[in-house]
């Protein structure tokens, strides 16, 4: 595990270690960069009028996102040796195993809610299900750019946002804990009501993995994971097929089992992570 001996308060652009320069981000380097890629943002917009489209305005706001933290981590050293460790075994396990339990949970209260809908479905029989709704046709121009933005932008600015920066500068002040439930806390309300719980859990997961390796590059590679089986997912409507009979009972019992070891996990490597930094 790595300690953390950046305490200093002001972004030191001397560094040339990549992680550790990032550690350096302030959270007023941040606000700073997010007010510049919205004035950007609304720049380009004026004589290129069909960014205004709202999927084109979010991948722009990104994509200035990214260069801007490209900008302010320039000159450093370090990010082949990161990739590298994208490649060990033990984690690529990890990444593997974080992404299945909290995918497995993201689908638990689906699940609890379909097995419900059943349930009544039996007891009443003028209840009407919930799955019996209407099909929507997707624009496939609008699928292509949701997909560009959650699949490649959200995993890079989204980590090196809550993660790199904002966790980063919070256990410095905080301590481990408490940075931790405020950084996720802060990515998850960014979510859909119904997913913030799942995206909160998500969200200490990677602080975990961070924390553990020094490494951004993995908590990005599980949020990748995680947004494309999402998008295939949600694109495809598995989701709704697994929620119905007879593929409910099975799922449930997965999800459920999921849970438990996400639970697990973080009640697991908390504990650690506050003996080692104590």
């Amino acid at each position: 595990m790595v300690q953390d001996n950046t305490l200093g308060d002001n972004m030191d652009k001397s560094v040339t270690d990549f992680n550790v320069r990032l550690r350096t981000i302030r959270i007023r380097d941040l606000i700073i960069g997010v007010i510049i890629s919205i004035i950007l943002t609304g720049v380009l917009i004026i004589p290129f009028p069909f960014l205004d489209e709202d999927d084109m305005f979010m991948i722009l706001f990104l994509l200035i996102a990214v260069l801007l933290y490209a900008w302010a981590l320039r000159g450093t050293k370090g990010l082949g040796s990161n990739f590298e460790g994208l490649f060990k075994d033990d984690v690529k396990k990890e990444i593997l195993y974080i992404f299945i339990i909290n995918f497995l949970f993201a689908c638990l209260f689906m699940f609890l809610i379909s097995a419900l809908d059943i349930i009544i479905g039996f007891g009443d029989p003028n209840w009407i299900s919930m799955w019996d709704i209407d099909t929507v046709d997707i624009d496939s121009g609008a699928l292509i750019l949701d997909s560009v933005a959650a699949i490649i932008f959200a995993p890079i600015v989204e980590e090196l946002t809550f993660r790199g920066v904002l966790f980063n500068r919070l256990k410095i002040r905080t301590g481990i804990v408490p940075a931790m439930i405020i950084s996720s806390f802060l990515f998850a309300i960014g979510h859909d009501f119904g997913g913030i719980t799942s995206a909160f859990l998500f969200g200490i997961c990677m602080c975990i993995l961070y924390l553990k390796t020094d490494n951004i590059l993995i908590p990005m590679a599980v949020h990748f994971l995680n947004n494309v089986f999402a998008t295939v997912v949600e694109t495809s409507g598995i989701d709704i097929a697994m929620a119905q009979l007879p593929w409910i009972v099975p799922s449930l019992v997965i999800t459920l089992i999921g849970t438990y070891l996400l639970a697990k996990y973080i009640i697991k490597e908390t504990g650690n992570l506050k003996k080692q930094y104590s």
